[in-house]
């Protein structure tokens, strides 16, 4: 039973390792994208590094969820638990704003061919 453990540990650990640092990728590209958005002036900007970020987020927050599993004390519990509840509390309100630009959106799309029609 001991030996189940251990790879369960080793298991658990290289997953969490392998979620970060996915998720530091995604958010470094994300990033990247962003800049690269700015500079050619692109409309979307805010909408893609957004959906960047929260991807990344996700991965992040996948991480601590299987940290979880190899919690041993209580106070390490409480200090995972805060990090899951700050990083689900960014990704909602990463998720709200792109609900707001992606409505923003719609919102021009439909006025342009308003706009277009009345012509």
């Amino acid at each position: 039973m001991e030996t189940l453990v251990t790879i369960l540990h080793q298991v658990v650990e290289a997953a969490i390792t392998l979620f970060e640092f996915a998720g530091v990728m995604v958010i470094i590209a994300a990033g990247i994208r962003g800049i690269w958005d700015y500079l050619r002036r692109n409309p979307m900007i805010r909408l893609n590094l957004a959906n960047g970020l929260a991807l990344g987020l996700e991965f992040k927050l996948g991480s601590e969820i299987l940290r979880t599993v190899v919690v041993r004390e209580l106070n390490e519990l409480l200090i995972v638990g805060g990090i899951i509840i700050l990083r689900a509390a960014l990704t909602f309100l990463i998720h709200w704003e792109i609900k707001e630009e992606h409505s923003k959106e719609v919102l021009k799309d439909l006025e342009q061919k308003n706009t277009k029609n009345r012509h």
